[in-house]
């Protein structure tokens, strides 16, 4: 069936067809390592690994890049604040990234290019820019010059001259147009720089991504996404300066943005304080309840993050694993497993992630009713297209929070409360009952024996 995808450039709804269907491309804007990222962060990754794993059930070819952004103002910030090189810093939080988006189920990306390994790069899109007349030096800076572009504010619908009168903000004297935006600028002794026509300096934020684009993915992609707070000036700034670069060549075919989270209805800041960081949710939730939640809205709307929120997605993961468990003994056929068509279908539909999962919740039933072999396999392939019931269901229900669950201990207590049971000792048996709960824990007397599980908090 064919993919449908939102295009921000064209505000409209489009049948995908990549320019070669042996190697279609995508890129993703990473993250900026200075710091642990909010859950607002991981949105785009969850989301745009969806769409990975559905173009490669259409495409034999696909190239995925994730760049990871490692020189940049916060980072020489909180480099000079601890007195080390932005190596130390980039380096640990490149691995809190890695190890965080993992933890969500998001594939690594397929090419993950760096900023500072694409310097030489990013000097020579800054010198063709500046050959061709669409960048200028002023006081060892080089700028972009928009003026040259007459197209720029295409996709964020904004006009130029709309800009110039509403700039507030102190425009630097050596600009030609308070639009003009930095593509390289000087670097003092105690900041990261490198050796360049103009002087030791270093990069502004919106060259790194299209010298890493078209370093890594070619001239022209087929996907350029990320969310909708980088539509401008990023992605805005990316256009201008790729088409120019490379001789008028679209720069992406399709925009795609992914909306942002607010909290309990009000928008994430830390001026607010409800910035929730990835690295301690997953301390506290079950890593696929947060991935769960964030493909419970369809991408290109706000989606509200919220405690409830997320119970209820444990719940819902409850009931799905339970069915898994339920039909444990239930062998399904060696391979790849197949995907309903309702859970493609909602998906080739511009990522309809909401439509996909009430499709698995139909699933689910299914599998719950008829306890079939096909209707396990439909709901375990389902799932994997959207990254989730992977794991083994008793894993799922013994999983703990920040501090381990003591499984040794419940079991013994368990087979203490089978020998009371047994005895009918029901006192003891229920004192144990009582005990267990007491340690968060849930029991569950089947056919099969006793079952436990960790309570939601």
């Amino acid at each position: 069936m064919p993919i449908s995808l939102y295009n921000s450039l064209t505000r409209r709804t489009e049948p995908f067809v990549p320019l070669d269907p042996e190697r279609v491309t995508m890129y993703l804007c990473g993250p900026t390592v200075y710091n642990y990222v909010h859950i607002g962060n991981a949105r785009g990754p969850v989301v745009f690994d969806v769409l990975a794993r559905l173009l490669r059930r259409h495409f034999p070819g696909v190239l995925y890049a994730r760049n990871i952004t490692d020189v940049e103002d916060k980072i020489n910030a909180a480099a000079l604040s601890e007195g080390v090189p932005i190596s130390t810093i980039t380096e640990r939080y490149a691995r809190a990234y890695h190890d965080d988006m993992a933890r969500l189920g998001i594939a690594a990306p397929d090419i993950e290019p760096y900023a500072t390994a694409h310097i030489g790069e990013i000097i020579a899109m800054s010198q063709a820019l500046i050959a061709d007349g669409h960048a200028y030096v002023a006081e060892g800076h080089v700028l972009f010059d928009v003026a040259s572009y007459p197209d720029y504010g295409a996709l964020s619908g904004r006009d130029t001259d709309e800009l110039i009168a509403g700039a507030r903000v102190e425009v630097a004297p050596y600009k030609k147009n308070p639009t003009d935006f930095v593509l390289w600028k000087p670097s003092p002794p105690e900041l990261a720089g490198w050796d360049s026509p103009w002087g030791r300096g270093r990069p502004g934020w919106h060259i790194e991504c299209s010298a890493m684009c078209a370093a890594q993915l070619g001239e022209t992609i087929d996907i350029h996404a990320g969310g909708v707070d980088l539509l401008f000036p990023h992605h805005e700034n990316e256009i201008a300066q790729s088409t120019c670069a490379h001789g008028g060549k679209t720069f992406a075919r399709w925009w795609m943005h992914n909306g942002m989270l607010t909290f309990d209805g009000r928008k994430m800041s830390k001026s607010l304080g409800n910035v929730l960081l990835v690295h301690e949710l997953l301390k506290a939730q079950p890593a696929e309840a947060l991935r769960l939640r964030l493909l419970s809205g369809h991408y290109r709307q706000p989606l509200d993050w919220s405690e409830a929120a997320i119970n209820q997605a444990i719940s819902t993961l409850d009931g799905w694993y339970r069915v898994l468990r339920d039909l444990a003994d239930v062998e399904v056929a060696a391979g790849d497993l197949p995907v309903p068509e309702g859970v493609e279908t909602a998906l080739c539909d511009d990522l309809n992630t909401p439509q996909a999962l009430a499709e698995l919740a139909v699933l689910a039933d299914a599998a719950r009713q008829s306890g079939t072999a096909a209707a396990k396999a439909g709901l375990l392939g389902g799932g994997a297209l959207l990254g989730l019931l992977q794991q083994d269901p008793e894993a799922w229900f013994k999983r703990g929070g920040e501090q381990p669950v003591d499984a040794a201990r419940i079991e013994a207590l368990l087979e203490q409360r089978r020998a009371a049971r047994a005895a009918r000792d029901f006192k003891r048996a229920d004192a144990i009952r009582d005990e267990l709960a007491g340690m968060n824990i849930a029991i569950e007397d089947g056919a099969q024996g006793t079952r436990w599980s960790v309570l939601k908090q």
